[in-house]
């Protein structure tokens, strides 16, 4: 018996979108029994159809765009005799998963920039880059409501009949326009999961382990690096009244804002969240400094987004298990000394102990901070600032890849070929 695979989890996707012609307009005279010079009578076109996306909860990947990146809209109907109008294009409704960005790749500005500045020898300014993102990538918006709808493309305008142009010195018309063509794009979605918590931290820092036991969510757990290869999510259930949504992603490693290992792929999956929880493996398997590993993770989310690294985070210590009181107390207190303004927490996943504080005081923290956003308007307006930035910020390194891959490219097709020869 064939066995059917599980979806696969797909954040990314690349389509192309068409909105709808125009229909033209109709040249057309009026001709009825005993009517003379009955006059023009071409109706106008109908308009062109739109491309809009919508948000759907019940999706949660990308993966049907993988096998149909074109998405085209009605084009309309021309007009017909009797002043009749062309039927209008039918729009195309995209289904996207809640959490959906959607960036626009046609627009000219950074890509261009940096391709141009390449082949001069020197990559874009800090400025330069700021400056022409919005022109380079225009961010088109962002589908957080279930149900939310987006305009991609516009459909084209209709065509004009002859029936128009008639006037007292021109009474039969033979003018008509053609209709306009529909919008078209090349667009990137990029999903960003729903959650209020985050969990990051080195491979096998304990993350999926610590989400299985505080939900019922069941990642993949094992004794190895790289167990968790795409982000799952967990409802933590803190009494009948009050939960939150927390999220797991691959472990992050040293250089992964500049592309090494899976983490910074996913990255973007804890831009929506409100609280991050950095996890600190207390005994490493390869018997590194949890100090100095925590600092690299803290360097490696600043690389990545600048705005990120902005948002509240705490520092887990897990698997303190493994460690005896005083050591345990040793190493609490040169965490709290590296990391000031961290709030410093210690867990066991195995044996549950902390589980209930860090769950406990998570909730806290997040209905203390929904609370002041509701009463405090000056608060909402930062935090609308700091989502947007975030949103920038995690667009631009999701595609930076792709253009330093077209870069590279480039440089090898025009590289010179190397003087002298195998003899």
């Amino acid at each position: 018996m064939r066995v059917r695979s599980a979806m696969q989890f797909i954040d990314e996707a690349k389509i192309h979108v068409r909105a709808g012609k125009g229909g033209d307009g109709a040249l057309s005279f009026r001709r009825e029994k005993y009517i003379a010079k009955g006059g023009p009578d071409g109706g106008d076109g109908g308009d062109g159809g739109d491309v809009l996306l919508v948000a759907d909860q019940s999706l949660n990947t990308l993966v049907e765009f993988r096998h149909q990146p074109r998405q085209l809209a009605g084009d309309g109907q021309p007009g017909g005799s009797r002043n009749k109008t062309g039927a209008r294009g039918h729009d195309h409704l995209v289904q996207v998963p809640v959490g959906t960005t959607v960036v626009n790749l046609g627009a000219p500005g950074l890509g261009e920039l940096s391709d141009a500045l390449a082949s001069a020898g020197r990559s874009p300014s800090a400025t330069e880059a700021v400056g022409n993102w919005g022109r380079g990538c225009e961010l088109l918006g962002d589908l957080g409501k279930p149900g939310e709808r987006l305009l991609v493309a516009r459909g084209g305008q209709r065509g004009l009949g002859n029936a128009r142009f008639k006037s007292s010195t021109n009474q039969a018309p033979r003018k008509t326009t053609s209709g306009g063509l529909g919008e078209e794009r090349d667009l990137a979605l990029q999903l960003r999961l729903l959650a209020d918590v985050g969990l990051l931290g080195m491979p096998n820092a304990g993350k999926s382990t610590l989400l299985s036991r505080v939900s019922a969510a069941r990642p993949k757990v094992a004794d190895y690096p790289f167990t968790t290869l795409s982000p799952s999510l967990g409802l933590v259930r803190v009494a009948a009244d009050s939960s939150f949504v927390m999220a797991d992603i691959p472990g992050l490693i040293i250089g992964a804002a500049k592309g090494a290992g899976l983490g910074v792929q996913f990255l973007r999956h804890l831009s929506r969240t409100r609280l991050l929880l950095h996890l600190v493996d207390a005994c490493p398997a390869d018997g590194s400094d949890p100090l100095a590993n925590a600092a690299a993770i803290e360097a490696e989310v600043r690389a990545y987004s600048g705005a990120l690294a902005e948002r509240p985070a705490w520092l887990v210590l897990t698997k303190i298990d493994l460690l005896d009181e005083a050591s345990l107390g040793g190493l609490l207190a040169r965490l709290g000394n590296a990391f000031p303004d961290r709030r410093v927490l210690a867990v066991s996943a195995l044996t549950g102990v902390g589980l209930k504080v860090l769950v406990g005081q998570a909730m806290a923290a997040l209905s203390e901070f929904r609370s002041l956003l509701a009463d405090n308007a000056l608060l909402r307006q930062r935090d609308a600032a700091l989502a947007q930035r975030i949103l920038t910020e995690v667009s631009t390194s999701a595609l930076a890849p792709s253009r330093a891959m077209r870069r590279a490219a480039a440089s090898v097709a025009v590289r010179p070929a190397a003087k002298g020869g195998l003899g």
